[in-house]
């Protein structure tokens, strides 16, 4: 019996143990997320935005307008998605996609992203980027920028939308499932970095890797 309590009582303490670490990666990773949105300030020498929200977009042209940028790239878009297509839906991108804006049409998700941002980045010679997404997918968006464009200078800029309000996202079905997939999602990623990360302080890749058409939008 005694050996039974004893067995027992390690799976509750080990269940307990595992219920409260599950707990505070929940905990921190909400507190990586951004509430409410803040103004851009400083300058950097790029920017990314990175497709999947309706905002990003519109908020990364308006940070290039504003001069906070010198160059933009727009990562993951749709192959289908054209220049025109760009300033018709964002119309503040006129006087900017020829000479400032190259679309990514490589990127099918976030690691994606920041492999073609990383050739962009070569490319230009950058060594400052505002990052652009919205507030619940930054956290896993900086881990892949971060293992990707190591030494780069990355300033985050999250986009809040209706679904990535923190306050109250439990009593809305479509963020709680959001937050929750994210979340998850967010410790693979930060798990597979971990393993195949290469020694700290290792340069970027090879300029010889080939790279994104800056002028792809022009």
């Amino acid at each position: 019996m005694s050996r039974i309590l004893t067995v027992a009582t390690l799976g509750l303490s080990l269940c307990l143990a595992g219920g409260l670490a599950l707990a505070w990666s929940f905990g921190s990773f909400l507190d990586r997320i951004a509430a409410v949105e803040t103004p851009v300030t400083g300058h950097t020498e790029g920017a990314v935005a990175l497709t999947g929200g309706a905002d990003r977009i519109a908020d990364a042209v308006e940070i290039l307008a504003q001069g906070h940028a010198d160059k933009l790239l727009i990562t993951g878009v749709n192959p289908a998605t054209t220049p025109g297509e760009i300033v018709r839906r964002t119309p503040a991108a006129r006087g900017l996609i020829d000479c400032c804006i190259a679309l990514g049409y490589d990127a099918a998700n976030t690691v994606g992203n920041a492999a073609e941002t990383e050739r962009w980045v070569r490319a230009n010679h950058i060594r400052s980027l505002i990052v652009v997404t919205s507030n619940y997918h930054m956290p896993r968006a900086l881990a892949e920028m971060s293992s990707a464009l190591p030494g780069i200078e990355l300033v985050p800029h999250p986009v809040v939308s209706e679904h990535g309000r923190l306050h109250p996202w439990w009593t809305d079905a479509a963020s709680t499932r959001l937050i929750l997939w994210e979340w998850i999602k967010f410790n693979a990623a930060t798990l597979r970095i971990g393993i195949a990360s290469p020694p700290a302080g290792e340069p970027l890749a090879e300029a010889g890797r080939a790279a994104p058409r800056p002028d792809r939008a022009g």
